[in-house]
């Protein structure tokens, strides 16, 4: 008797909560393999969930894995900063470079945050949860962990689980916005491509600049700003390629794969089955729609302002989604005409989103980090 109540000892304490928890967790890992939604990520999310709802699983106690990883990688933020060289090591800022007024694309591409904060603030929400809500407006991942774990790291797996996936469904969250905010004759505006090069002492100096300024301004923006800076510099440099390597390559898969792990760890189903999940999902969705209008609506006054044709639709690439967001911004121009070629206009816009999704997580925690 005793021998069979030890083996059903993990059935008779399973909850429904923990049996939906499981299904979420299934949920994901369908979203990753099936539809190829962020599966790098919402895979290892998507398992951990799974691992860390098992009811009497050691994997979550106090010495288990998941609660090492979470308190090594997540819980003092290392994670989300070794993920930010590697995409510094991955990303050119040649675009924004040639044109530096895509930069303020890329300031009107955060109102999202903002605008999300006041809503979760009007819905209940205490002002460090809403302020963590709000991040998701970044449209950036790692800064939505980073930032909600300082603030409210009660809220940390759903709003992971909801900045990521939203990531993915910016191909389909943001044309009805586009198409609904700019006028077809507008789409149809070709911009000519600069043929001012770069130099490659302005983009060695680029990063260094970039983060004495954000560190000097935003303080609380230097692990961010920094750690991305940092890869970026690297690439530029062209003399450590192996670190660029690496960077971009096995620690940022490795990271991934425990970042990922963790977060699915804090999806228990006592701490994730509440009326606040949907109401951020909700939020989510508000935030990426909000952030999109705001950067068309702002790229349309532009016009009036930069010399030269300006489409609107770069106004889409304002925020963190990168590539994704300019690449949908190329795919929404080429339906009007085939010929019309805003990728690299679209990608400096991008990219200026990358460098205004970081300075506004710092400006957030700067705000309310004390509190």
């Amino acid at each position: 008797m005793n021998l069979l109540d030890t083996l059903l000892a993990g059935l008779l304490s399973l909850s429904w909560g923990q049996v939906v928890m499981m299904g979420i967790g299934g949920l994901l890992i369908y979203l990753a393999i099936a539809k190829e939604y962020e599966p790098v990520l919402l895979l290892p999310i998507g398992a951990g969930a799974i691992l860390a709802n098992l009811p009497l699983s050691p994997l979550v106690g106090d010495d288990g894995l998941l609660t090492i990883l979470y308190n090594a990688g997540v819980g003092n933020e290392m994670f989300p900063l070794l993920i930010f060289v590697g995409i510094g090591a991955m990303t050119d800022f040649g675009p924004l470079l040639e044109q530096p007024h895509m930069l303020l694309m890329g300031a009107a591409g955060q109102f999202g945050i903002f605008g999300t904060l006041f809503l979760a603030l009007l819905l209940g929400f205490d002002i460090n949860e809403a302020a963590s809500i709000g991040i998701i407006g970044a449209i950036d991942g790692p800064t939505s962990i980073y930032v909600s774990n300082q603030l409210a790291p009660h809220l940390l797996g759903p709003i992971a689980v909801v900045a990521y996936s939203y990531m993915s469904l910016v191909p389909i969250i943001q044309p009805p916005i586009m198409r609904a905010l700019v006028s077809r004759r507008q789409r149809l505006i070709r911009m000519p491509y600069s043929q001012r090069p770069v130099s490659r002492r302005t983009r060695i100096l680029f990063p260094i600049i970039v983060t004495a300024v954000v560190g000097l301004l935003v303080p609380m923006a230097i692990p961010l700003i920094g750690m991305l800076m940092l890869g970026n510099l690297m690439k530029e440099a062209g003399v450590v390629e192996r670190l660029v390597g690496a960077s971009s390559n096995e620690i940022a898969n490795a990271v991934t794969l425990f970042l990922g792990l963790a977060i699915g760890a804090t999806m228990r189903a006592e701490a994730f089955l509440r009326p606040q999940t949907l109401l951020i999902l909700l939020l989510g969705i508000f935030a990426f729609g909000l952030d999109t209008a705001a950067g068309l609506v702002f790229a349309r006054l532009l016009r009036w302002v930069v010399r030269g044709p300006l489409n609107p639709l770069i106004g889409a690439a304002g925020i963190s989604a990168f590539p994704m967001a300019a690449r949908v911004v190329q795919r929404v121009a080429q339906e009007e005409d085939f010929e019309n070629f805003l990728l690299m206009h679209a990608m400096g816009a991008n990219t200026a989103g990358q460098i205004a999704s970081v300075v506004a997580g710092g400006v957030v925690l700067a705000l309310f980090a004390a509190r």
